[in-house]
Parts: structure tokens; sequence; C-alpha cells
């Protein structure tokens, strides 16, 4: 490969579907580890992480290293304030350019605390030796809450677990359930806040202008008297032919029914169907991971932060 890069933030719209494409070819040569994102997972932070939580300008947080021909080489994105995430093609890594990437990130996504030091958490998958040796030089300090990185095989006989009696599992519905699936999703993410912090529905429309969105992958489970209990996203590619989970989430009142592998299985299965060789979804909590672990496999690899302050 060539010796010269050139670095430039983000201009337009196209430079998005080229950043998919990038995604899709070096997830297949990283033989879907983890080593980069899935191109749902970039899907899905901006058309909802960034779009109702984060509110990056694309043009200030996204910055592109590219060959002279125009070839994207490398990178960075946020997925959260004060994130960065670097995604490299293998053939163009090196200790300079992780260095590069990582001063990139620090002039552009660092967040400043009351006292005016600034912070910064980059991350690192545990296998990343290269990462990892770019990130201690440059004064970055391992921290906690590593992301847990479940795959599986579907090769694999998919366990079969049931619901509790009388939940049942299926695709979500029309526009009409939008109100309730949100609401769901506030109950499983929120369950210690008031009711008055609720911020509506609306923005699960943009959930489904995600490129990858099929209604048939976006699952709930529903309880006895009909409402809504759980959830989960399934989201497929099939570029790669891997699928993506997320979000998943079970409401507390309707905690302990089976409904998270429940859901999850009848996922796995839909993707087997569609000709998927693999799924993956990451977690941090205990309860999460646990999950996870009895419907993926009990083997994982994390992708860990990294923090610095300046």
């Amino acid at each position: 490969m060539q010796n010269t890069l050139i670095q430039r933030m983000y201009a337009q719209e196209e430079d998005y579907w080229r950043l998919r494409a990038f995604l899709r070819e070096v997830f297949l040569l990283y033989d879907c580890q983890g080593l980069s994102w899935q191109v749902a997972r970039l899907d899905y932070w901006r058309y909802f992480g960034n779009e109702h939580l984060e509110h990056y300008r694309l043009h200030d947080a996204i910055c592109l290293w590219e060959t002279d021909d125009g070839q994207i080489a490398a990178f960075t994105t946020p997925e959260s304030r004060g994130s960065v995430y670097l995604q490299v093609h293998p053939g163009w890594r090196t200790l300079e350019l992780e260095n590069d990437m990582l001063a990139a990130a620090e002039r552009c996504l660092p967040e400043t605390d009351d006292s005016g030091q600034r912070h910064l958490t980059a991350w690192a998958h545990q296998t990343d030796e290269l990462r990892i040796c770019a990130l201690q030089e440059r004064g970055y300090v391992r921290g906690d809450w590593p992301e847990h990185q479940f795959r599986r095989c579907l090769a694999d006989t998919i366990p079969d677990f049931r619901p509790a009696p009388g939940y049942t599992v299926r695709s979500m519905g029309d526009k009409s359930e939008l109100p309730a699936r949100a609401w769901v999703s506030w109950r499983a993410f929120h369950p210690d806040e008031p009711d008055e912090h609720y911020d509506g529905w609306d923005w699960y429309l943009d959930i489904q202008r995600c490129p990858l969105y099929r209604r048939d992958l976006d699952l709930v489970a529903v309880a006895p008297n009909g409402e809504l209990a759980a959830f989960c996203t399934v989201w497929y590619d099939d570029v790669t032919r891997t699928g993506y989970f997320e979000p998943v989430g079970t409401s507390p009142e309707h905690q302990r029914k089976g409904l998270g592998k429940a859901i999850m299985t009848e996922g796995l299965r839909r993707l087997k169907h569609m000709g998927a060789l693999y799924a993956t979804v990451a977690g941090f909590s205990q309860a999460a991971n646990a999950l996870y672990a009895s419907v993926m496999s009990s083997d994982f690899s994390l992708y860990e932060r990294w923090q610095k302050t300046f």
C-alpha cells in the first residue's frame, strides 16, 4: 500500500455511505471478531443516538484518513459524548496512524468538566496490542466497565427458549404500536425515573429510518393482558451475513419470565432463516451479560475503556 494518507473531516452525505461500505469490508477482513464496528452500529448511532442524545454535527465529529486516490483507510467517530472509536483497515494499521487518530480525537471530541479539565474515552479490543500501545504512550489509563462482546455461529443449533405461559413473541405492529413500543423501552432502561420524565415516542420514527431496519426483525414480547413486555431489535446485514442485536430490554414488572431468552432466540432463528452466519450483541451490566451468555455463548471478548484527562 501507499505510505501517505490525507486527513480530513466529514464533508458531505456521500461520505456516510462510503463509511458504511468501509465498515462492511473491514468487518469481514477482521473475521467478524469485533475489531471494528458492524455497519448497523454506525447507523444506530447516527439515526438514534446522535440524533436524539448526543447532537454532534457529523462535520465536527467524524474524521477520515484517505489514500491519495480517495480510498478510506480509517475514520474516527464518537458514540457518546467524550468518547472515540477508531475504525482502521488492517492493511493500514501502524502506530503512527493510531497516534494521529487519537490526536485528532483529542482536538475534536473531549468533554470539559466544571474545573476546566478535558476528558476523553477511547476504546480498544482486549487483543489489540498496537492500539493499547498507542493509548499508553499518550497517557491513557484503562478504566472500568468494559463492553462484553458476544458472538454466536448460526450453524450451531439454536436453543428453544419459551416465555412464561400466556406471553407471546411476534414482530412489532404498524405505526399505531409505536407509542407502546417506546413506553416499554422507557420502562426497561429508566426503571427508577418518574413517569413525567418520559419524552414520548416520536424518536422511534428515526429508528425505522435506519437503512437496515426491518419490521420483521423488530421483535416484541406481549403479556397476557396485551401490553408489550419486552423487545429486541435485530439488524441484518446481508453483505457481511451478520446480525446485530440493539437494543434488548424487558420492562421491570415482566422480568424473570424468560422473555429475554425467548425473544433473542426467535431473533436468532429468523437471522438463520435469512442466511446469516453469525450474530453479535454487546453488553455492560451483569444482568445483560448473563442473558447474552445464556443465549449466544459463554465466551466473550472485551472492548476496553481507556481514559485520559488533560
